[in-house]
């Protein structure tokens, strides 16, 4: 049995995405940028995509750009908005996804910007006291906050600190890309600037992506070369990538109540059999508190141990797809900077679960029996 708990990485394809996305790899194959009926046709589709995204998070079409992923956007927003608005200072936190600590640190390293970190309580969260005191310090910044971090799950108060970044003029974008598909965004009543996702984290394809720019608050383009998405975005469209993300975040509009509940559930009663089966087993983060935790995201503490390091190499043995921190840096040696960001001194080990509206209730039990059985043959070698 192979249990797939790696959502939060990459979600697997609906297949009635698959189904939405299939005439326009097959037949609807022109240039949308072409002025003959076969660019027309294709032009047309996404544009009708761009309008069903822009209805589900109730902003104007004009202010959806599609990029490649989380990663082009974040990098396009961060240095479009400090190009545009001549920013200096930039305000964000040690655990934002890579996508956006390297490029702040980067553009720091080269004195484009100066860059701030907020501080994090005990369980992780951003400090809202110290982040209006630097916007206090330094108002018309940048700040850059995702609105649940991917690895330990905390949820940020995206409200609260787009009226602070309104108050002090500063320019505030938001990582959404482990929230998009999740939960509903209204983008007229939140006060952010830029936000971003990825489809394949809610059952749409890899490679594509958009970024919300508030129209009031536009930026310059990262990527030139050709007049696409309305001249903010060149290259020629990713046009079935585009079909299948419209079609994925109306599915999860549709369907977000229902699964929201079952996913809800499931993380449930892993927390609660982790409890009843491993001695000293604890929650990184706010994990195991539902109303200020992402509901698809658990990170689990283990005892310490000198062989924590082989624990995801002997969970996939064991059939089990799971990760110990961000994906995005498999293979990496230095460990999790939000683990080490929070918990310095710890050496315990680490496991992210992640679910989907995919997961059962049967493949829990046997994740859990898989991993008591490890944590089990690991103390009893110490």
């Amino acid at each position: 049995m192979r249990v797939y708990l790696d959502n939060a990485a990459t979600t697997p394809l609906d297949p009635e995405v698959f189904e939405a996305m299939k005439p326009f790899m097959l037949e609807d194959f022109g240039n949308p940028s072409s002025t003959h009926a076969h660019g027309r046709k294709v032009r047309a589709a996404i544009e009708s995509a761009r309008k069903k995204v822009a209805e589900l998070l109730n902003c104007t079409a004009g202010e959806i750009i599609f990029t490649s992923g989380g990663t082009e956007a974040d990098n396009a927003i961060i240095r479009g908005a400090v190009q545009a608005y001549k920013i200096k200072n930039a305000i964000s936190s040690p655990i934002e996804h890579h996508a956006v600590t390297h490029t702040l640190e980067m553009m720091d390293k080269h004195g484009d910007i100066k860059l701030y970190h907020v501080k994090l309580d005990e369980k992780g969260h951003v400090d809202l006291t110290h982040l209006e005191s630097l916007l206090k310090e330094f108002p018309n910044a940048l700040v850059s906050l995702m609105h649940a971090n991917n690895e330990i799950g905390n949820l940020l108060d995206i409200q609260k600190v787009g009226e602070l970044c309104l108050q002090y003029n500063a320019y505030f974008h938001s990582d959404t890309v482990q929230t998009m598909g999740h939960y509903k965004h209204d983008l007229k009543q939140l006060k952010v600037h830029g936000m971003t996702a990825a489809a394949h984290k809610f059952h749409g394809p890899k490679g594509i992506g958009f970024m919300y720019i508030n129209k009031d608050k536009k930026i310059q383009p990262l990527v030139h070369g050709g007049a696409q998405e309305r001249n903010m975005r060149g290259g020629t469209e990713n046009v079935y990538g585009i079909i299948g993300l419209a079609k994925a975040l109306e599915i999860c509009y549709r369907e977000m109540a229902e699964h929201e509940a079952h996913i809800t559930k499931l993380k449930t009663h892993l927390i609660e059999k982790l409890k009843a089966s491993i001695a000293g087993v604890s929650f990184h983060g706010d994990s195991d508190n539902m109303s200020r935790s992402l509901y698809t995201v658990l990170n689990v503490s283990f005892p310490e141990s000198e062989e924590n390091e082989m624990m995801l190499f002997n969970l996939d043995l064991q059939g089990i797809s799971a990760s110990g921190g961000s994906a995005c840096s498999s293979g990496a040696s230095t460990g999790s900077h939000v683990l080490g960001a929070i918990y310095p001194n710890s050496k315990r080990g680490a496991v992210r679960f992640s679910f989907s509206k995919y997961n059962t209730t049967e493949e829990i039990d046997y994740a859990v029996d898989k991993v008591a059985e490890t944590v089990g043959i690991k103390m009893a070698k110490m």
